[in-house]
């Protein structure tokens, strides 16, 4: 018999959590250990000035989506029948 969808929903975010707190770990272990991290990458726009400072991680945030879109393809093209 096959579980509701609802469990198979709440099981999914459980995992889905799990996931993003080891990886939030390791950046954290990573940057301690004096690894460069994301957010630092090169192309990132950081200003800062006399009493004000700004910070966007673009090239961060495209190398995250790029990884993001692989894996979910790659998860789509393993479970195809």
């Amino acid at each position: 018999m096959e579980a509701p969808v609802f469990f198979q929903f709440g099981k999914l975010i459980a995992i889905t959590g799990v996931v993003l707190l080891a990886l939030g770990l390791l950046l954290m272990l990573g940057s301690r250990a004096g690894l460069p991290g994301l957010g630092r990458l090169p192309g990132d726009v950081a200003y800062k000035g006399k009493h004000f400072s700004f910070y966007f991680p673009i090239v961060t945030c495209l190398l995250l989506s790029a990884l993001a879109t692989l894996v979910i393809w790659l998860i789509s093209f393993l479970r195809r029948p």
